[in-house]
């Protein structure tokens, strides 16, 4: 869980919201595979340390290759509506592109968390790859060309968004079949580590890619992505147990249990609640400071600082995000956190400085990278594995949802209140939604109380 204060936005903002609750978790399946490795007997018969995660091959295969695959996804995401910018001069263009990238997001989400489930995941993180590179080529030859057609972007721009939704819900539920048990929190650690660092370096490469032609992003993402494609070439085994029972289940009825499980958590359907206000609070929460710089006589540039110190916050977060929740409850984690944003966002209604806004908003990031560690740590270890995808996808769903509501709510409230008065009434909405998190019965019953 963390703010959507990059300028492209992550809908990835509950994966740790999934495992809260395991009375009504669908039974996993028996173990055919490799799916979750353990420690192998040492000579005295007793159980060897595990190697640690930075000489676990098939792990650095697979966070480097992931790695590799988002960067250049980030810097697409920028790329897109500035190539048709450039290439068209219409901005109403520039923004179509950029809707039909992230479309996906709301549109795939369920029947991909199905899917990710049912298929083989090395498969389709391998599949989903070389699709991405063969879409960003497909992307840089048109461009090159000189006959840019707006209806073949959008249909690319809308393939590149699906199969980068299957291949992250891919990676993030193959994540325990090549990590053993205890090295779960390290392993979420570095995986939101290396997913604040790409979204804090591939903004800046796309946009900067983009003055030199804007075919240049996207030859840079066709290779990036087949170099990932050649890292998770060398990951070895499948990456989920086996499937039994799955092959003659309509999507339909898998999806409609995903459903159904998600619904009986108790604890987790309160904590996305208050995490669907949040994001949509920091959506707003953007384009109020956002505006409020520009009626300072700030510059773009300037917005530009205060989103990079954010992305840098929730890196150092991710950093340091096994250190809290070894020492902190779920409970006091988000409502500890929801209270921390609603008093970090005072400040902000007066601010125009951009340094001491970063600042704030470093601080907020922080938080928010805390929250992504300890999601990604409870969902490998308590969601089974025939449920994963279809729990990120439900997560990433809300998540992506609630931010879309922010920015039109917002900019409504700023045209009639103005940026100080907006913003104050943003952080008291925060407040409230701590309170009620303070005060939730599924909250103090706690993550494993007995569903209705």
């Amino acid at each position: 869980m963390k703010p959507a204060t990059d300028s492209v936005t992550d809908p990835a903002v509950l994966p740790w919201l999934l495992t809260e609750q395991r009375d009504d978790a669908v039974p996993d399946e028996e173990h055919h595979g490799a799916a979750e490795p353990t420690p192998k007997a040492g000579p005295d018969g007793e159980e060897a340390a595990p190697v640690p995660l930075r000489r676990n091959r098939d792990y650095r295969l697979l966070w480097g290759g992931a790695g590799l695959s988002l960067l250049a996804g980030r810097a697409t995401a920028v790329a897109y509506p500035l190539a048709v910018l450039w290439a068209t001069r219409s901005p109403g263009d520039a923004g179509l592109v950029g809707t039909a990238l992230l479309l996906p997001q709301l549109v795939v989400q369920l029947p991909g968390g199905a899917l990710v489930d049912r298929w083989d995941r090395r498969r389709i993180l391998l599949v989903t790859g070389l699709g991405q590179a063969v879409v960003a080529g497909a992307v840089a030859a048109l461009l090159l060309s000189g006959h840019v057609r707006l209806w073949a972007l959008l249909a690319a721009a809308f393939v590149e968004g699906t199969l980068g939704v299957l291949f992250q819900l891919a990676e993030r539920a193959a994540v325990p079949a090549v990590v053993p048990p205890e090295q779960i929190g390290a392993a979420m650690t570095g995986n939101e580590a290396r997913t604040r660092g790409a979204a804090i370096a591939g903004q800046p490469l796309g946009s900067g890619l983009v003055t030199l032609g804007a075919a240049f992003p996207f030859v840079a993402a066709a290779v990036g992505q087949l170099a990932a494609v050649s890292c998770l070439f060398g990951v070895r085994g499948k990456l989920q147990q086996e499937r039994t029972g799955t092959s003659g289940t309509a999507l339909a009825a898998e999806v409609r249990a995903g459903l159904v499980w998600m619904w009986r958590q108790h604890f987790l359907r309160a904590v996305m609640a208050a995490v669907a206000v949040s994001n949509i609070l920091f959506q707003g929460l953007n384009l109020a400071v956002m505006s409020g710089i520009q009626s300072a006589g700030g510059t773009e540039f300037q917005v530009g600082v205060v989103l990079s110190l954010s992305g840098a916050g929730g890196l150092v977060g991710a950093l340091s995000g096994g250190w809290w929740t070894e020492r902190l409850s779920m409970r006091a984690l988000v409502i500890g956190g929801l209270a921390v944003w609603a008093l970090l966002m005072v400040p902000v209604a007066v601010l125009r400085d951009p340094y001491a806004l970063g600042a704030i908003f470093a601080l907020s990031g922080y938080v928010g990278g805390v929250f992504n560690v300890a999601g990604g740590v409870h969902l490998v270890r308590i969601a089974p594995d025939s449920m994963r995808g279809r729990a990120n996808s439900l997560a990433m769903l809300v998540g992506g949802g609630a931010m879309a509501a922010g920015p039109v709510a917002a900019g409504f409230a700023l045209e009639g209140l103005g940026p100080t008065r907006t913003i104050l009434g943003l952080s008291l909405a925060m407040a409230v939604t701590a309170i009620a998190a303070l005060i939730s019965p599924a909250l103090r019953r706690g993550p494993f109380a007995a569903a209705g």
